[in-house]
């Protein structure tokens, strides 16, 4: 929730006191940075997200490449049909919540939640990465038998032999560059299992893969169009990989299960998030022309060889992906980032019942 201020059933303001959650990391946050530090140094050109914003104080790989920097320019900062951009209306959200609340945590983002305090003269408070729960399977029956049931699919597959490919639905994937994914994985030779959503521009009389490649890859690949239960696929002992777009969600939920990473991003803040799990030295992206962001079968299976076949390189990714999830996948610690949460919720109410009545 956010804002400071709610309207009452007269028209008037009622001053409610708000917190805003914000779903996205930290540090894209950090990147954005508040009204008054934009203010204070104007990013009008695409070659002024390819850097680090002069608020950052330390290192960091929190930036742009100028394909993505002309995307992110237009995307946020220009104006919408609303006559504002979704920046203009963020940096409402920083000025009118009483503090933030992160679904990150220290232990990925050490650093960050001091300099978004300082950034935004408020709180910014790390809520843990909350972790996937229980899956939900009141649909599964139904998905079973009208797609062909994803999870028996893997259960005839060998252990750690699969990289499950999801981009998401609001990547905003060509047919060209659905062509090129598919090339790419038939190009890699692995198994893989591919949750794929028809992009808004085709229609269904279009040939969504490329002629031929389902008979193609029938022995060692299978693509659903339709409803895939994610985090049991992640959790299925024959994932070995993921294939994604990074979105802050989806990356969550790879570190529960600890897996290394081929990354694909397009939007936002997953450029970021990419370039921050490939630091870390979990995975790899695909490679993209720097001028178009444009990709081809030969990037793709590249990177998807990287984390799933070549020898060393595999298992560093792997053995790196599972330290991640003993560092960020605590119970006990991850329980402690809500209770403090909660706390810091409660000393604000105390506080603010303090001076009202005072």
């Amino acid at each position: 929730m956010c804002g400071s201020c709610l309207t009452a059933d007269d028209g008037s303001y009622v001053q409610v006191p708000c917190a805003a959650f914000l779903i996205f990391h930290a540090a894209s946050m950090a990147f954005i940075g508040p009204r008054w530090a934009n203010d204070a140094h104007p990013r009008t050109k695409p070659e002024d997200f390819t850097v680090p914003p002069k608020w950052i104080p330390f290192p960091s790989t929190t930036v742009f490449l100028h394909h993505e920097a002309r995307r992110m320019l237009a995307d946020n900062f220009g104006e919408n049909a609303s006559g504002r951009s979704d920046t203009d209306r963020l940096w409402d959200v920083f000025e009118r919540c009483r503090l933030t609340i992160h679904r990150s945590c220290r232990e990925l983002e050490p650093g960050m939640f001091t300099l978004l305090s300082e950034l935004l003269r408020k709180p910014a408070v790390p809520a843990g990465i909350l972790l996937p729960g229980a899956t939900d399977d009141r649909h599964e029956d139904d998905w079973q038998s009208s797609s062909g049931g994803v999870l028996r699919w893997l259960d005839d597959q060998p252990p750690k032999s699969v990289v499950y490919v999801a981009l998401g639905s609001e990547a905003p994937l060509t047919l060209e560059n659905i062509h090129e994914l598919a090339l790419g994985l038939e190009l890699a030779g692995v198994r893989f299992l591919w949750a794929l959503r028809r992009p808004a521009d085709t229609n269904n009389k279009q040939e969504l893969l490329p002629a031929g490649f389902e008979e193609r890859t029938r022995a060692r690949g299978l693509v659903c169009t339709g409803w895939v239960p994610q985090v049991k696929v992640l959790a299925h002992g024959a994932t070995a990989a993921f294939l994604t777009h990074c979105d802050w969600g989806s990356t969550i939920e790879s570190f529960a299960f600890g897996l290394p990473l081929v990354m694909l991003p397009f939007l936002t803040d997953t450029p970021m998030i990419a370039r921050a799990m490939a630091e870390r030295g979990i995975g790899v992206q695909v490679a993209r022309d720097e001028s178009d962001g444009s990709f081809d079968k030969h990037g793709v299976a590249e990177a998807v060889r990287r984390v799933m076949v070549d020898g060393q390189g595999k298992e560093v990714f792997a053995t790196n992906a599972k330290k991640l999830k003993e560092l960020v996948v605590d119970e006990g610690r991850q329980e402690q980032y809500i209770h403090e949460l909660e706390e810091h919720l409660i000393r604000y109410k105390e506080a603010r019942s303090s001076t009202s009545t005072s």
